[in-house]
């Protein structure tokens, strides 16, 4: 389903940044090492600007939040 809905996906830095609002919400809940529910919880705010859907996903009404949240189901 990426492929067919996605013109731009996110790049390098957003992958450092998925990573670090994954630790600090783990270190948040007093934890050393996050989870995959701190990976989850990260996703929107740190992928919603940074994936552009292409022509097709908006004719079908898909934005960039239901690429991501379909993407954090998979996971």
């Amino acid at each position: 389903f990426i492929k067919d809905w996605i013109t731009w996906g996110a790049g390098p830095r957003a992958s450092q940044y998925l990573i670090l609002a994954s630790k600090t919400r783990a270190v948040i809940h007093g934890r050393y090492t996050p989870n995959i529910d701190d990976v989850k919880f990260a996703m929107l705010p740190v992928l919603r600007h940074r994936i552009i859907t292409n022509f097709s996903a908006e004719a079908d009404g898909i934005k960039s939040t239901d690429v991501i949240e379909k993407l954090s189901k998979e996971i």
